[in-house]
Order: C-alpha cells, then structure tokens, then sequence
C-alpha cells in the first residue's frame, strides 16, 4: 500500500514544483531522499544502559525500524565520557516508511505540540537539507503515556535532493511542513 504523501508527493506536489521552480524535466524536481532519527542518553546518570534500551524502545515504536546503537568517538572527561561507549540510538528511514513517518509527523504530531506556532524556517544546512528537534516523545500517537519513565528528546533530519535551501523549503512547504513565516511584530515606541 502506497502512502498518501507519495501519492500526494507524485500526483501535486511534482507538477507544483516543476511550475514553481521552472523545471522542463521531473527528474530537476526535488525530493525526500531520507529521514534520520538521532537520539542520545545523559552519561552522567548511573543506568545508562536501561535509558539507552528504553530510548531504543521509543524510536524502533515511532519509528516502525529497530534502530542502531551510535557508539562515542573520543573520550570527554567533563562528560565522564570514554571512547566507543554507546551514547545514543539512530534510525535511518527511507522508501514508504519514510513518506509513512513524515505524514505522521507532519499531520498528527506536529500539531500535537502545545502552542505550536510552525517550525523554525532557519534550520536548513545550506545544501536543502532541514533539521527538527523535538524535545518530548509524547507528541506522537504510538507511544502510551503510562508507560513513559523518562522524556526522550530527538533530532529529526530530512535529507532532500535539492540544491538550495529555497528548493527544499519550497518542497517541505508543498508537502505539508508548517513553516512559521509571519514576520516579527513592530513594536510602537511611546513618545
């Protein structure tokens, strides 16, 4: 079964870009080529092994993909940190799972989140690539709320094919992304 942001994806979003951004070829027009999940664990605490197995937990449940542990490159001693010690958990989603996961984060998660005013149209990397923290699990319908014991915060990176960050907010603005683009408020000085 097809999601239906692919279907979206192929069926508007393709022929809107292609007008918008002046393409004579489909294949000119950006896409979604991956999503990453990047979460990690407070070292300083006493049981990371059993924050680390939970944290897994979370991202292989909103996920739908067992994740992998990330591993500390070099030893930190202020972050009472050695070298190769698992620190985190990573998932890498692409295909179906991946335009499955982002409808769920677009259209129920993110509007889940209390005083949601859009995500930040600053968090792009110069090459069309977004980045999105998300600092409470709870916002995403798969996980039960009795069963949380601790707040597990995650990077959310959407890898595009685009060149540009004008390309790649024009591709995540066609496919749903809430942009918060209302300019600041002047404030009126008294006299």
């Amino acid at each position: 079964m097809v999601p239906d942001l692919l279907k979206e994806y192929r069926e508007r979003v393709i022929p809107a870009l292609k007008e918008q951004l002046g393409y004579s070829n489909i294949h000119q027009v950006p896409h979604v080529q991956k999503v990453v999940i990047n979460t990690c664990v407070n070292t300083g605490t006493g049981d990371v092994k059993a924050a680390l197995e939970e944290a897994k937990e979370e991202l292989a449940l909103i996920t739908g993909q067992k994740p992998f542990e990330t591993r500390s490159k070099k030893s930190i001693a202020n972050f009472k940190l050695r070298e190769d010690q698992p620190i985190g958990a990573k998932v890498t989603l692409r295909g179906e799972r991946m335009y499955e996961f982002l409808e769920r984060l677009i259209r129920m998660s993110l509007p889940r989140i209390r005083d949601f005013r859009g995500v930040s149209p600053k968090a792009f990397d110069g090459l069309g690539n977004y980045t999105l923290g998300v600092s409470d699990q709870t916002i995403f319908p798969e996980v039960e709320l009795d069963k949380i014991k601790r707040n597990i915060g995650f990077d959310v990176t959407i890898v595009t094919s685009a060149k540009t960050n004008a390309e790649a907010k024009a591709l995540l603005t066609e496919l749903g992304m809430p942009f918060s683009d209302k300019p600041k408020k002047a404030v009126a000085k008294a006299a």
